[in-house]
């Protein structure tokens, strides 16, 4: 996994012990589930509407803001980035609709 990942998926970690007066991340954990996926709702539309608008600083502002707030989750969730990434390893070498057909088997 990426150092840059890594680490922050230890420091998103660490921030469950803190007060959720003290940090934004501790905030979403204590106000839950509902409110990570708005979250991740707001900044997926986001990411589009900088797509759409064709600013790759921008694109690249918001992609950020977007992996973040689902790392969150994947933390909140008990779950790490490198779950992700051997998921996404597992898929090399299927075609897109080959591994969708074996989800549904």
């Amino acid at each position: 996994m990426s150092d840059v990942l890594q680490q922050l998926a230890d420091i998103l970690e660490q921030r469950k012990q803190q007060s959720a007066d003290k940090s934004y991340v501790a905030s979403l954990y204590t106000k839950g589930l509902d409110t990570i996926l708005k979250k991740i709702g707001e900044e997926a539309t986001e990411t589009v509407i900088a797509a759409k608008g064709g600013d790759k600083q921008q694109i690249i502002y918001e992609m950020a803001d977007l992996w973040f707030h689902c790392m969150v989750l994947l933390a909140q969730q008990e779950l790490n980035p490198d779950d992700v990434l051997q998921e996404l390893q597992r898929r090399f070498g299927l075609s897109g609709l080959e591994e969708k057909a074996r989800r549904n088997q």
